[in-house]
Formats: structure tokens, sequence, C-alpha cells
């Protein structure tokens, strides 16, 4: 499995010519803090689901989450810009080396700490901003793994994507301000990875499907991915869909949907603050239905998420755990996107 990074890694049958098939993914924002125990599990169970990339956050998070407890670890950059702390890093280390072992790949999905001192408009257009966040993907991407000896940015062996950032901007507050940002960013990944392409460039999804794939991406040289994120039901159609990988064929670019889940809860609209729990055939039968939908619509799909323990059903829940409830369900969907035409030939990055 490669990771699909940062700086928070299919099928359709619309009558392309591409033989290539779809894959499925998934997403663990805590994946540093998992002890050896609990990335075996998680490993095995993604394994066993035929899951090809895991996208991963660079960043510090606290214990527990979802259930699942661990060593915390802090923020990969203090109380100022350019006070690097390493440790996120370094556990990502071991666990993509680790994750080779299941034949495993990462997307890595950046976040930023930056809007306590510039908020969430100014972080994309102030200059100073911009150059700290250049700063810190230029750290990430020099990094070396020691288990291979080279820099993230010469891993493809572990890495499948590097990411702009996660759902930048994700009130879409300044469309145009967010373009020219998602943009410079994809360029400076692009200048790290000096020539490189083996390793993709892509954004990091919106608040929806419409904020995730604006016009600006498919004309953006640097990007060579456009993530979707999208919760609500009218964004996960095949009739909604269909439109954007079109418009990505045309303009040479791929799609993913990065992010998607079904509710645990029977709030409308796969709204999933909380409510009442749905029966678990529903919920499986909720899971089967829109995987089908997506891969008629020829984009490959990551869950959000599936964790190596039991769902503790707080927060937005749309979380499976490994060998428990719809895990079955979900397993099963993930083991048949293979078997969906693909829009996007992702075969030489896998």
């Amino acid at each position: 499995m490669r990771l699909l990074s940062f700086f928070s890694a299919v099928v359709g049958l619309l009558g392309c010519t591409s033989a290539a098939s779809l894959f499925a993914g998934s997403n663990l924002y805590y994946a540093a803090g998992l002890n050896q125990e609990q990335q075996t599990t998680l490993f095995k169970g993604l394994q066993d689901a035929n899951v090809q990339v895991l996208r991963v956050w660079l960043d510090g998070q606290d214990s527990p989450q979802k259930g699942s407890y661990f060593t915390s670890f802090p923020s990969r950059e203090g109380d100022t810009p350019r006070s690097y702390n390493d440790e996120v890093l370094n556990r990502l280390d071991g666990f993509m080396h680790n994750a080779q072992g299941y034949a495993k790949n990462a997307l890595k999905a950046h976040s930023d700490f930056y809007g306590q001192y510039y908020g969430t408009g100014l972080f994309y257009s102030d200059k100073n901003a911009i150059e700290y966040y250049k700063d810190r993907i230029a750290h990430v991407m020099a990094h070396v793994n020691p288990y291979n000896g080279n820099p993230w940015s010469e891993s493809p062996e572990y890495i499948f994507a590097f990411e702009t950032q996660n759902e930048a901007m994700h009130g879409n507050e300044y469309p145009d301000v967010l373009a020219d940002w998602q943009c410079e960013i994809a360029g400076a990944i692009k200048d790290n990875l000096q020539g490189r392409s083996d390793i993709l460039v892509s954004t990091g999804g919106g608040s929806y499907l419409a904020t995730s794939a604006q016009d600006p991406y498919f004309s953006c040289a640097a990007l060579d991915v456009i993530a979707i994120h999208a919760y609500g039901l009218g964004d996960l159609t095949k009739q909604a869909l269909e439109p954007y990988v079109k418009k990505a064929q045309a303009s040479g670019k791929k799609l993913i949907m990065q992010e998607w889940g079904m509710c645990y809860y029977d709030t409308s609209n796969n709204n999933c603050p909380t409510g009442d729990a749905l029966s678990p055939l529903t919920r499986d039968n909720n899971i089967k239905k829109y995987a089908d939908s997506i891969g008629l619509a020829g984009i490959p799909w990551m869950y959000w998420q599936i964790i190596p323990n039991g769902d503790a059903h707080y927060g937005y829940d749309y979380e499976v755990g490994i060998d428990h409830q719809n895990w079955g369900a979900l397993k099963a969907a993930s083991q048949v996107a293979q078997q969906y035409a693909a829009a996007f030939d992702f075969s030489e990055w896998l």
C-alpha cells in the first residue's frame, strides 16, 4: 500500500478505451500513532479488502481518536513557523516500511497551523504565510527515510502522492485566491520532486463536490490529480460525477474520490454528527450502493475511514472497524473495485 501524503494517498462504464481498473483506498489521520500490533491489524485488514492506497496526515494527534488508543505525538511545527518537530515523520518512516510487507502505498496529507497567525483568509494570500508553507513542504520532502536511505521525494515505493493541503479553505470564501494558491503550492511540490513523475501531485479536496473540483484546477499544469471530498448523497451519484470525469479526461487530469463515507446514524442526507443508529443491513446496503455509484463513474475511491478497532461512535461517524459491524460490506465493495472500468489509469503509481 502506498501512502498518499500530505500536506494533510475505479471505474465506470463511460465508454472510455482505457483497460485500467479501479482501485480502492482509505484514510487514517492518526496513522502515525499506531503501535506494531495496531499496524498489523490495519495492514492485514486492508490487504484482505484489496485496499491499494492509504491517506495519512503529517501533523500531531492526541490519543484517543475514534476509539484507538496510542501514544500522542506533537505537531510538526511548534509555536512559530519553521520550528520543526520531525516525530510524526520519523513515525511514518517505520509505518511506511511496515506497510510494504502488505503492498500498500501512502498518500500524504498536509494540514496547517498558520491560522493562528493569518486566519483562514490571509493564509492563502499572505506572501510570508505562503513562503513558510513552501518551506514546510520542502522540509518534509527532504526528510530521509532510514529504511530505504532516500528522501521522501525519491520514495515512490512508499509514496503514491503528495497533496497541497487537506480541504484548503474549507468554506471556499475566496475561490480565486484559493485557485491561485492551489496551483502555486502544487508547483512547489513539483519543484521538490525535481522532475520526477513517479509520485503524483494532488489537491486535498474541498467541502463537497463542486468546491473540490473547481474550474481553474483543471488548467493548472502542476496538478496531476483533483481530489473530491463528498458526503452528501447527491454528490455521490454517477450522474453528478460524470461531468467532472469528462472534464478531467479532456484536461489531462485524474480524479480520486478521496473522502466519502456512509453515516452510522439515520440523519438526513448522510449528515452525521449524531442521531439514531441505522440497522446494520441498511448501512451495509448504503455502502454497497454508493461504492457502486462511484465505481460506475470510473473514479477510484478512498473510504473515510477504516480503523483497526471497533468504532466508538462519536464525532462525525463514518468509520468502519476491521472485523466489526459493516466491515463485511465495505470489504466486499473494496474487493470488487478493480472489476469496474476506470476512467483514469493509475497503474504506473500503484
